[in-house]
């Protein structure tokens, strides 16, 4: 695997992206980034991912691989040697699957709504997001990490998302540390990590992002 090229398209908002930059990072594995304009997409993006078009897609020797979670089991199994990120027993592994499967299907969306909606909708994403978050932290239980004493499969799901926490906070007019403690203090653990701390950009330039696409939607 000396040989390997690696090279990531990816949008640095994206906290779809974020989970192979932290992946990468754990296992140590060199590549080279490429930011991609989502308005102008390059022709090696839709090249490499021509059925959704979409960010991040990870390139190995010239071979493209797509959607994130695949990514990071892709990732997982190539560098297998080099710090684990899924557990070894089946059960706790189809676990931990179906945590970032529900991460996907209820988390993403409820999140997303609060910034692009209004009244009684964004009402309803409030109350969808708040309870998506109880039911991960009924996950983490007392664990420090997802799966247990070592951060992993699912810390690697979730932790992206935090860096648009407070654009959430700010749009749905909520704290996150007042319904969800247990949650913030393991994204604060998460955060400790270099490579969570280097892969998340700043809350802040999120939010900046996340106005300027409020007013392209004609929110603001």
């Amino acid at each position: 695997m000396v040989n390997d090229e690696l090279i990531l398209l990816d949008s640095w908002p994206s906290m779809f992206g974020m989970r192979l930059r932290i992946a990468l990072a754990e296992k140590e594995i060199k590549y080279e980034y490429k930011e991609e304009d989502l308005r102008n997409k390059s022709p090696l993006l839709l090249q490499m991912n021509p059925i959704h078009k979409k960010i991040p897609v990870l390139i190995h020797n010239g071979k493209p691989i797509c959607e994130s979670i695949i990514g990071v089991e892709y990732i997982e199994e190539v560098w297998k040697d080099k710090a684990p990120l899924l557990p070894s027993d089946p059960y706790d592994r189809a676990q931990a699957r179906f945590w970032a499967d529900y991460i996907d299907k209820k988390f993403y969306d409820s999140g997303r709504k609060l910034w692009t909606t209004k009244g009684e909708e964004q009402e309803a994403a409030k109350k969808d997001f708040i309870e998506c978050l109880e039911v991960l932290e009924g996950a983490l239980g007392e664990k420090p990490f997802f799966g247990g004493d070592n951060f992993g499969f699912v810390d690697i799901a979730l932790i992206g998302f935090y860096s648009w926490f407070h654009s959430y906070e700010t749009y749905g007019n909520f704290s996150t540390e007042a319904e969800c403690p247990k949650f913030v203090a393991w994204a604060k653990r998460c955060m400790q990590r270099d490579s969570v701390a280097k892969s998340l950009p700043d809350q802040h330039k999120v939010l900046e992002f996340v106005k300027t696409l409020r007013h392209k939607f004609g929110l603001e």
